[in-house]
């Protein structure tokens, strides 16, 4: 009979659960929301019994119908860079503080004093910055001092799923890597970071391989979680590595490109690949003995959404007269202005940048308009200008690895417009896959089923994806865009003045 495998995909906005049969078929997938807490400016937390709750809710509507004892494994995909601290049984001792947080500057700026930056990149793969669970956890210790004397693990969001399921304490390489605090090359928690933080290892889980069995599920959730008791339980990995198992980047210099709210370009690598003035990072691999080295930047699919509002009232009654959608009618107006948009520039930092600026002082900006220009234009403009803020990522990677085509996910590559920019842009060809919006969830998937032995190994990603268009550049276009992306990052540096007097106002 066939078996099944589930993947939890634990996000920001809910829980996203989906049943895999082993042949790769996608045969069902639910959802559950719950809330974010902001205040104080750039504080975010979540109540981790909300996910909890999320996941059981899943469970019940995801099995309904199915036998429950055919579902050989399951994993995790978990939104990445949290603080989960519990106490010795394991309860909660606060809500978690998760990674859109930047509360702990004043940490980072700690742990900068006591250790050179560029010898830390070198040992995590990553920038110290408040976005990441070790600053999170400094911050607790020095403004909460007896809620930390408390603390008998951090736990990472979906680990503390684990933990409830199993009582295990675990967490995988991939997650670990997310957190400033463990080694990339070691593949254990850095003793010189940790000391330089002033943080006990014994808080930090123990770390294993995503394909690794926590444990269990145990009799005494099994009713309330809606599994099996005995169904065994995989790690998984953080989203954005299980994204790179989802979008069949398995192999070396296998290069992927999700465009959603936020993008990323990541490719798979034998070593992390460590940027002289660290605007990329490098995760862990779900694949033993691989790295992802990875840029991400904020304001992707944010930025054609935040036009899209912009012109809500004409797009709106134009796409209704049609009888089409919004966004398909953006991708005509896109594909009617000519590449360059009429000689405008648009710099994507609409919620500062990240990779490749590291700059939260950065702001969006038209460049070059005029009187002719037109809603076209500017949509056209807005798209550019992500894809040439990307490329600088590409090209950082490109120094390192042979990447000859891309592979392109996320919400935002529906457009046929947007794939063409792309890979005309990036110079080489893009591959659509067919699943565009199920990345996460299929990297999990296939974890549990190589940890259980389901699967032989990540290979089997190909059961569950195809390729479904290529897109081959334009030498022409790619020739003219060139000379497009110098003018592009000259803009970017002849403002970042204005932008930091700008946030000063």
């Amino acid at each position: 009979m066939c078996k099944y495998l589930i993947a939890h995909d634990l996000g920001t906005s809910g829980n996203k659960a989906t049943l895999f049969a082993e042949d790769g078929r996608l045969v069902k997938s639910v959802t559950h929301s719950y809330g974010t807490h902001f205040y104080n400016g750039n504080w975010a937390e979540q109540d981790p019994l909300d996910w909890w709750k999320a996941v059981c809710a899943c469970n019940h509507r995801l099995l309904d119908g199915i036998d429950k004892t055919m579902v050989a494994g399951v994993a995790f995909s978990g939104q990445m860079m949290g603080c989960v601290p519990v106490e010795k049984n394991g309860e909660l001792l606060r809500s978690a503080i998760i990674w859109a947080d930047q509360r702990s500057v004043v940490q980072e700026r700690k742990l900068r004093n006591q250790i050179d930056e560029l010898a830390f990149y070198h040992i995590v793969g990553h920038k110290i910055s408040a976005s990441y669970s070790l600053e999170k956890l400094m911050w607790i210790r020095d403004n909460q001092p007896e809620l930390f004397k408390q603390i008998h693990k951090m736990l990472l969001p979906k680990d503390y799923i684990i933990y409830r399921l199993t009582g295990e304490y675990v967490t995988d390489y991939s997650d670990a890597s997310g957190t400033n605090a463990f080694d990339l090359l070691k593949l254990r928690w850095s003793d010189e970071i940790l000391q330089a933080a002033g943080i006990d290892p014994g808080m930090l889980p123990n770390t294993y391989p995503s394909t690794h069995i926590a444990g269990a599920v145990s009799r005494q959730v099994a009713e309330e979680c809606g599994l099996a008791a005995g169904t065994r339980i995989v790690i998984g990995g953080g989203d954005g590595v299980c994204a790179s198992v989802g979008a069949a980047s398995v192999t070396e210099n296998v290069a992927y490109n999700y465009l959603g709210s936020s993008s990323w370009i990541a490719y798979t690598a034998k070593q992390p690949v460590f940027d002289p003035q660290m605007r990329t990072f490098n995760w862990a691999h779900l694949v033993p003995g691989l790295y992802s080295p990875t840029g991400t930047m904020q304001a992707a699919g944010n930025s054609l959404h935040f036009m899209k509002e912009l012109f809500k009232d004409g797009l709106s009654g134009a796409a209704k007269e049609r009888g089409s959608g919004v966004y398909q009618l953006i991708d005509e107006l896109i594909a009617a202005s000519p590449p360059g948009a009429n000689g405008l520039l648009y710099l994507p930092y609409l919620l500062g940048e990240r990779s490749p600026r590291w700059d939260p002082d950065a702001r969006g900006a038209f460049i070059g308009l005029k009187m002719e220009h037109t809603k076209a234009d500017l949509l056209r403009a807005t798209v550019e200008g992500v894809l040439m803020n990307l490329d600088i990522i590409l090209n950082i990677f490109r120094r390192e690895a042979d990447i000859t085509s891309v592979n392109i996910i996320g919400g935002l590559a529906k457009g046929a417009p947007v794939r063409k920019m792309l890979a005309d842009i990036y110079g080489i060809p893009a591959c659509r896959l067919n699943y565009l919006e199920e990345a996460t969830s299929i990297g999990a998937a296939v974890t549990a089923g190589v940890g259980t032995g389901v699967l032989k190994d990540f290979q089997e990603i190909h059961r569950f994806i195809r390729e479904e268009e290529w897109v081959e550049p334009d030498d022409n276009m790619h020739a003219k865009y060139e000379q497009t992306k110098q003018l592009f990052d000259d803009s970017y540096f002849a403002l970042r003045d204005i932008f930091a007097r700008l946030a000063e106002v």
